[in-house]
């Protein structure tokens, strides 16, 4: 990445100056390049398998097991790599990726299952507005938890997942060529549905029994199996990464990863991954208590650290405008055109039209909430993610063949 947004007291950033992430070495590639790794081809709108594969270095492997630990940044997993011995012994061979844009969960976990970036899925936030909403009463629609919507995820998120790909792709048994693994709450969870569906879920509660439902699949015949791990970003959330609460739970992922790691069957390709990193909640800029950022707004989404913001009719430009004065070098405020021609959420638009009619994107230190509509429990939150800083962009990546 070439650079990042300045802190306090910097020049605001142009749009042309914006991170872009390396084009080869993102998070969006690693499903793909796994798939690929055991002999199976998939593509998105711009990439094929072959060159992700390629881009990310991965070996031959007769199977691969893909674990992704929500929350757990490169740069967080450095600083206190005490808490994970079996991590920090391969943290000089692990490489650095890019999440996506927004670094956000709903975002980053639908590029893993699809190869596509926000602009093609119209995964580009926490929330968005949800356009089955009343006009004179605007709501937001969760894209982690689908509540109270009648929307349909998959015609909200059209593109085909890799599954979908792979539909009449099977390994040799008769087993899928991918299979998910993780609680049975997500089996048919809206996200699930936008990044996953055409997978064979595998419902596993603890982490303890999701690493013997993955070296049971893998031995069985599929091909690659996928692991997902929310335990670290939900403490994040709660205490802060620096928090002893956040090392504890690093320090319980990191033994059952090691028990994986002695388990798999040989020829086997680990992958540790993960799906934005995070940042210590800073000063907090709530809408709700200025009337030069209420004026012209009918919904602030998004997240505290990548704010979507949808004006009433004819106000965008006025609103991008007074934005822009109000918050200063505090956030960096784009037109959804100017999201658009960053690069940051890929090249294919067709779905970019979900976006907010602008996008303010806090630098170090800042968030922005809107008090009037986000609940508490958002508003307390220690942990936060979603911007554009290394801290929350870089994830890791681990690939050990099991010999």
């Amino acid at each position: 990445m070439s650079s990042r947004l300045r802190p306090r007291g910097a020049d605001v950033m142009a749009p042309s100056e914006l991170p872009v992430p390396h084009p080869g070495r993102q998070l969006r590639a690693v499903l793909p390049a796994a798939l690929d790794a055991t002999g199976v081809t998939t593509s998105s709108a711009d990439r094929d398998s072959a060159r992700d594969r390629a881009d990310l270095g991965l070996p031959e492997a007769t199977s691969v097991c893909v674990v992704l630990i929500d929350g757990l940044g490169l740069r967080q997993l450095a600083e206190r790599s005490g808490h994970a011995p079996f991590l920090r012994s391969r943290l000089p061979q692990t490489q650095t990726l890019s999440t996506t844009t927004p670094s956000t969960t709903a975002t980053a976990l639908t590029a893993l299952g699809t190869g596509e970036l926000g602009g093609a899925t119209g995964m580009l936030g926490y929330s968005l507005l949800d356009p089955m909403s009343p006009s004179h009463r605007p709501s937001a629609v969760s894209l982690v938890g689908w509540r109270d919507t009648t929307l349909d995820p998959r015609t909200w998120q059209p593109r085909p997942t890799l599954a979908e790909q792979l539909r009449e792709q099977r390994s040799e048994g008769g087993s899928m060529a991918v299979a998910q693994i993780g609680p049975a709450k997500f089996a048919s969870s809206g996200l699930t549905l936008c990044a996953f569906r055409g997978m064979e879920y595998v419902a596993a509660e603890s982490m303890s029994d999701r690493v013997e439902a993955a070296v049971r699949v893998l031995r069985g015949g599929t091909r690659v199996a996928y692991l997902y791990w929310s335990e670290v970003d939900h403490v994040g959330h709660a205490h802060g990464w620096r928090s002893t609460e956040w090392g504890e739970e690093v320090e319980r992922v990191d033994a059952e990863l090691a028990v994986l790691a002695r388990r798999l069957p040989r020829g086997t390709l680990l992958l540790v991954t993960a799906d934005h990193g995070m940042v210590d909640a800073g000063e907090r800029i709530d809408v709700a208590e200025d009337p030069r950022l209420t004026a012209g707004v009918k919904l602030v989404a998004g997240e505290e650290r990548f704010a979507h913001v949808y004006c009433q009719a004819g106000e965008a430009e006025s609103v991008t405008a007074r934005w822009r004065a109000v918050l200063g070098d505090r956030a960096q405020v784009l037109s959804r055109a100017e999201l658009g021609a960053s690069g940051l959420v890929g090249s294919d638009l067709s779905r970019l039209s979900v976006a907010g009619d602008l996008v303010a994107i806090p630098a170090l230190g800042w968030g922005i909430v809107d008090s009037r509509s986000q609940p508490a429990r958002a508003l307390a939150m220690k942990g936060v993610h979603g911007g554009l800083s290394p801290e929350e962009l870089e994830v890791p990546l681990l690939a050990e063949l099991i010999s």
